[in-house]
């Protein structure tokens, strides 16, 4: 075993000073861990001494050595030889990242006799009860399959120390928190608990509230929502043009590696065939795949085989590659951290990152909302033109043969040899360059087209004003709102406050977005921003009333009623922007 004089010093000062066994912070030097991240600085100290933690970060900011480190220091400074139950269990959303989990844990534990499983649907029930038979310290899983364990009785929490959740919010979208409830009461009351989440929405919140009596809350929000580092742009098209704008984005930009994200596996799959047929190196990771194939697609992209992986979003989550040049949203995410989640696919490890977003007409609403919840500008720019994407090919011609230049060239003298006397190596060097380009279908001659395709001047135009660069902006739209229908009225006790407080709580959107709220007595309307109503179609089809889980539809033309009915017994009726009623009405008031 390392001593700590044997360490590299500054990981040694950074690590050693939080306690942590010396094996542990030898295995860090060795994987380049110089010095914690924010949330490894806040999370670390009050897991080391026990206490519940809420850690606000998202992927790639270190939340997994923030949890992982404390959990692995706990599991050796106590060694129960006498026990053979699971002592460290690890929720996560997906497959994906509970292997990517396990992955980290190991290498932090590299030199410790810890062993640990990895638990999840999709594979074969044997490797995985064997190891839970054996015995292991610690177990990495996603919360279905976790509670299958637990229900069949092959994994025991009874002798439970800590649970961690981790994307927390990912799992409450996926539906996964019933499950995570059920594993919370299968766990000892003295359990230790982690939980993780780049958002708080109200169901976490109460979970937190219900299972975390005294938390120490560690916030990075800052930092877990900063993209300032990626440069970002979108580009306005039709939706029957999106394959024809994404192939040349792929021809135009200098990718070292692109993630291109769809909506659906179905998309994700036909869109990577799509481009697979006009020659591109690429692969899709969906769901649909079997672990061997995905993990194939994987080792081909880091490797460099693969130039670009059309992704869904759960899948993505197993992607961890610094040469990512490029992320493409084919589809738009529904929500400004999901947007943070794959943008931040790029610009790792101190390089240069582009995320560029397809927006339809119909969903710059929403690429509004997200630059105005983010704090950030988002450049309008227009599809390559035909002449760009030329530019590109030439340059990547160039470069190919600038690598070639001080290659050895076996046999190349001889062939030189047969060619005309009287041939100067310039013209021998433009004859083989003329031939090279025709086999790669690069132009070289002719009048270069500068315009942008057809199909880019028929969609509509924002008139938001433009910077120095020449490019838009997609700015707010200045007054455009739309009316939302809730089938929930007074009848139900419902009142303006529970709407506007399940509206911004539910569905995230700033309260100064909502207008006028009509409330009758089976149904209700909200009049709200347009892109933040278009966000809430998009994320929260369904948002808590009043205890009860209510749909949100946008409302039919003309159903909003120009002013609410009056009251029946005392009390002034609403005065909205109506026109005024003809007549008197009498009674009270």
């Amino acid at each position: 075993m390392p001593s700590p004089s044997d360490l590299p010093s500054e990981t040694a000062g950074a690590f050693d000073a939080f306690g942590f066994d010396p094996r542990i912070v030898h295995a860090l030097g060795a994987i380049g861990f110089d010095a914690p991240t924010p949330i490894q600085a806040e999370a670390m100290p009050p897991l080391l001494e026990g206490r519940d933690v809420i850690g606000r970060a998202r992927t790639g900011s270190g939340k997994t050595a923030a949890f992982g480190l404390p959990l692995l220091q706990r599991v050796v400074a106590t060694a129960r030889p006498d026990s053979d139950g699971v002592r460290a269990l690890v929720l996560t959303p997906t497959r994906e990242l509970a292997l990517q989990v396990t992955k980290a844990l190991r290498s932090f534990a590299e030199g410790l006799p810890i062993e640990m499983v990895t638990v999840y649907g999709g594979a074969a029930y044997g490797p995985q009860l064997k190891a839970l038979r054996r015995g292991v310290p610690i177990v990495v899983g996603t919360p279905g399959r976790v509670l299958d364990h637990v229900e069949r009785g092959t994994l025991d929490l009874s002798a439970l120390e800590l649970l961690v959740l981790d994307e927390a919010d990912e799992m409450l979208r996926m539906g996964f928190f019933e499950d995570v409830e059920r594993v919370f009461e299968r766990a000892p009351d003295s359990r230790q608990v982690a939980l993780f989440s780049a958002t708080m929405p109200p169901p976490i919140q109460a979970v937190a509230e219900n299972r975390l009596p005294d938390p120490i809350e560690v916030q990075v929000e800052d930092s877990a929502l900063s993209v300032d580092h990626i440069e970002q742009r979108g580009i306005l098209v039709p939706e029957r043009h999106k394959l024809d704008a994404l192939e040349r984005l792929l021809a135009a930009e200098p990718l070292t590696g692109a993630i291109v994200f769809c909506r659906t596996r179905a998309g994700c799959a036909e869109t990577a065939d799509a481009l697979a047929k006009r020659g591109l190196s690429v692969d899709a990771l969906h769901g649909d795949l079997n672990q061997a194939a995905r993990e194939r697609v994987l080792m081909r992209f880091r490797a460099g085989r693969l130039q670009v992986v059309v992704a869904t979003d759960v899948a993505a989550r197993g992607i961890d590659v610094d040469t990512v040049s490029h992320v493409i949203n084919y589809d738009l995410p529904p929500a400004p951290e999901e947007y943070v989640h794959r943008i931040g696919r790029t610009g790792r490890a101190g390089r240069d990152g582009v995320a560029i977003s397809l927006v339809t007409p119909r969903e710059r609403g929403r690429l509004r909302f997200f630059q105005k919840k983010l704090g950030v500008t988002i450049a309008k720019v227009d599809p390559p033109s035909d002449a760009a994407i030329a530019r590109a090919e030439r340059a990547r011609l160039v470069a190919r043969l600038a690598e070639h230049l001080d290659a050895p060239l076996p046999g190349v003298d001889e062939l030189l040899g047969a060619l005309p006397e009287g041939a100067d190596a310039r013209q021998i060097a433009a004859a083989a360059l003329s031939l090279l380009a025709e086999k790669e279908n690069v132009t070289l001659g002719g009048e270069l087209d500068e315009t942008p395709p057809r199909w880019a001047s028929k969609a509509p135009r924002d008139r938001g004003p433009r910077d120095h660069g020449g490019s838009a902006r997609f700015d707010a739209a200045s007054g455009d709102e739309l009316d939302l229908f809730l089938p929930v009225g007074k009848r139900r006790g419902v009142r303006p406050g529970d709407l506007v407080g399940a509206l911004t709580g539910d569905a995230g959107i700033p309260g100064s977005t909502i207008g006028r709220v009509t409330i009758l007595d089976h149904k209700s309307f909200v009049r709200i921003a347009r892109e933040a109503a278009e966000h809430v179609l998009a994320t929260s089809p369904q948002i808590q009333v009043r205890g009860r889980m209510v749909p949100v539809a946008k409302a039919r033309p003309r159903s909003v009623p120009d002013r609410p009915r009056r009251p029946k017994g005392r009390g002034k009726p609403f005065r909205g922007p109506s026109r005024k009623p003809k007549g008197r009405r009498k009674g009270r008031g």
